[in-house]
């Protein structure tokens, strides 16, 4: 690569381009693969796990002091008081994989008592590096990334991701593609999160949203865009997404445009010390509570829905302060 990149930063893309390695080895025996399934229509595969370890083996190996946030061990590994925390999704798009539709990726963050401060999104079919380091700029391979200029929703492409879970809020999310689609160009739907914001920091999507997801999903393509110029937050435009399970990006023109098509269809779980009453008590919301919290709203509203299927009215909420714990504490799986 043409200029110096952090240190961890190096660290990582040599993480993430053994797992890569190790995807791409896998990916021409598919058949003799084997998976399960953790819930419904959320596959694991032995390919997942492997490249799992073979990233915390060489982030730990460099770094032993640090923490790991991972998708398929969780905060197993590494030393769970530090403030540096390695928040990794060893494949990403699993279900793409088992089928052999090459739209998958490997995506490493590191985030620094709670602000996440290097990414890497690697594809491995295409053999595309996407990385960001705080205040450095983002980058795909050697060609710096920076956001669409386009400013109206009628011409922009949104990238989304639909739900698949049992008990996800079907209805939910079709009234928000409703909201979306007839307002812009096109909606797409490739099915790796983390290769979607990647897209928007590339100028190839203008916009993305996305409910469900979980801190490994959104944390390094989450830096990637807004080191090229975008903006991302949750339903209701603020920084407060990471433990949301709802996570809206795009260039800053088309942001606002998006924000204001999704927010009736919020889930923001209120801070608790305005009275949280999606937790029933005065402490502070944690990056657990808020997660748990999130998913039961989910499925009480999927509920809700099938016998009220108007659009949720919005709800004014405080910022959740979240970001700040992801260092500190295991988010549930």
């Amino acid at each position: 690569m043409s200029h110096a990149l952090h240190p961890m930063l190096n660290i990582a893309i040599k993480a993430a381009r053994a797992a890569g390695a190790l995807i791409n080895r896998a990916s021409l025996d598919l058949d003799l693969r084997k998976f399960s399934a953790k819930s419904p229509n959320d596959f694991v595969t032995e390919v997942d796990r492997a490249s799992e370890e073979a990233i915390i083996e060489v982030l730990l190996g460099a770094y032993p002091g640090h923490g790991i946030l991972a998708e398929e061990s969780g905060r197993a590994h590494g030393t769970k008081d530090s403030d540096y925390v390695w928040i990794i999704d060893p494949l990403d798009g699993t279900t793409n994989f088992i089928h052999g539709l090459p739209i998958y990726a490997v995506s490493i963050a590191l985030a620094h008592r709670g602000v996440v401060q290097q990414g890497v999104v690697y594809d491995p079919c295409r053999n595309d590096l996407f990385f960001a380091s705080r205040g450095r700029g983002a980058f795909l391979n050697d060609r710096r990334l920076r956001v669409s200029k386009r400013t109206r929703m009628t011409e922009s492409l949104i990238g989304t991701g639909f739900p698949f879970r049992r008990g996800d809020n079907y209805k939910r999310y079709l009234q928000m593609f409703e909201a979306v689609m007839p307002q812009c160009a096109g909606v797409r739907r490739p099915g790796a999160a983390a290769l979607d914001l990647c897209y928007v920091a590339a100028g190839y999507y203008d916009g993305f949203f996305e409910t469900g997801l979980n801190p490994w999903d959104v944390a390094a393509g989450a830096l990637i865009i807004t080191e090229a110029g975008g903006l991302v937050g949750n339903f209701t435009g603020e920084a407060d997404y990471m433990y949301q399970r709802e996570v809206v990006a795009a260039n800053p023109k088309i942001y606002g445009q998006l924000v204001r098509l999704l927010a009736p269809y919020t889930h923001v779980i209120k801070d608790a010390a305005s009275g949280d009453a999606a937790t029933g008590s005065g402490a502070m919301l944690t990056p657990e509570t808020a997660l748990a919290a999130s998913v039961q709203a989910d499925a009480t509203a999927a509920v809700a829905t099938k016998r009220r299927p108007e659009p949720a009215r919005k709800v004014m909420i405080s910022k959740a302060r979240s970001d700040a714990a992801v260092g500190r504490r295991r988010a549930p799986r």
